[in-house]
């Protein structure tokens, strides 16, 4: 009785980059590879290629739960990897697809969640096993991060070892996932990720605890409760005529000759000033937060925390106040290859 025994011995451990995008994605890769026309390439056996994608296989599992703690690849001695490769290992695994992450943004990341994989699976066209990774990526770090102290990116970075860019990305995510962000609405549709996460970014440096105090604990993960309360006190601004007309005039004296599109803020000024306080009086309710498109086209600093004023001379309208194209926001620029940039708001 004879058997075979497929035996390879090296020192380096070989990564192919093909194999382990397919690994990470789909099932079938062994005809995947085939379809390419690998065999004619290399003229290689289908039995041979049966073979080394196995063997790949079989060295990424062993890997994988080094990935789900990055920095125990940095350490362990098993496996000889170059720095360079462990960090595409890393960058690689802990991508996401767009149109995955509009589907669970905002929502809880439950067990009750994880069953509507099948569903988003079936609408985005993303493989089930793609989607069950990337939704155990995000539950895995927002567990790490969400009682740490400091900045939501840094330890995202420090803890998983994720590039500026992806580690922004997680940090919203992780901020709409624990603030439970309503982000599902047929209205909202028409927003991307990319537009989320600029306004993610803007909330996390303005309305959160570590705006405020960075000795905070969830610095970066709780709204400041008690500046949601004093935006309560905007109401004003459109209850009172005199004093929209005092706002409106403090804001064009502020803005003019700044804007590309001053003309069309300045005539739709009494909208979008009306939209952006019912959004922040509401913001204080108990239950999920529904981010509209008020907000999504026009986020306020935090004025209201230090100066404690309703009338403001900088305007809640400071930072993004156009109906049209916002101007290229500073340190989170463009994402995932999208327009660092907001569609238009619809003006009721």
């Amino acid at each position: 009785m004879t058997s075979e025994l497929d035996i390879f011995v090296g020192n380096t451990t070989l990564i192919d980059e093909d194999v382990y995008r397919l690994w990470l994605d789909v099932t079938d890769a062994v005809a995947l590879r085939v379809r390419s026309g690998i065999l004619e390439q290399t003229g290689a056996t289908a039995a041979v290629l049966q073979s080394d994608t196995m063997d790949h296989y079989r060295t990424f599992h062993m890997l994988e739960r080094l990935l789900h703690a990055p920095p125990k690849l940095l350490h362990q001695l098993i496996f000889q990897i170059p720095p360079s490769r462990q960090a595409l290992l890393i960058e690689r695994y802990y991508a996401f697809d767009e149109a995955f992450v509009r589907e669970v943004l905002g929502k809880k990341l439950s067990k009750g969640t994880k069953k509507d994989l099948d569903d988003i699976s079936t609408k985005t066209g993303i493989t089930l096993k793609s989607c069950r990774r990337q939704f155990d990526n995000f539950k895995r770090v927002f567990k790490v991060v969400e009682e740490m102290r400091g900045s939501l990116v840094d330890n995202i970075q420090q803890h998983f070892l994720l590039s500026d860019r992806l580690a922004r990305d997680y940090a919203a995510i992780v901020f709409f996932a624990n603030n439970r962000f309503e982000t599902g609405k047929k209205k909202l549709q028409y927003l991307s990720f990319g537009d989320f996460a600029f306004c993610a970014e803007l909330m996390i440096q303005n309305w959160t605890l570590g705006a405020v105090d960075s000795q905070m604990d969830d610095m970066d993960m709780d709204l400041d409760k008690e500046f949601l309360q004093d935006l309560k006190e905007l109401k004003v601004l459109v209850a009172d005529k005199d004093l929209l007309d005092l706002h409106k005039s403090l804001v064009c004296t502020a803005l003019r000759g700044k804007l590309g599109v001053f003309s069309e803020m300045e005539a739709n000024f009494k909208n979008l000033s009306r939209g952006l306080v019912n959004v922040a009086a509401k913001l204080t309710h108990n239950k999920d937060y529904s981010l509209g498109p008020a907000v999504c086209g026009t986020l306020p600093l935090r004025p209201l925390a230090t100066q404690r004023r309703a009338v403001l001379p900088e305007s809640v309208f400071s930072v993004c106040p156009l109906p049209r194209w916002l101007p290229t926001p500073g340190p989170l620029g463009p994402l995932h290859g999208h327009p660092p940039r907001l569609p238009p708001a619809p003006v009721s």
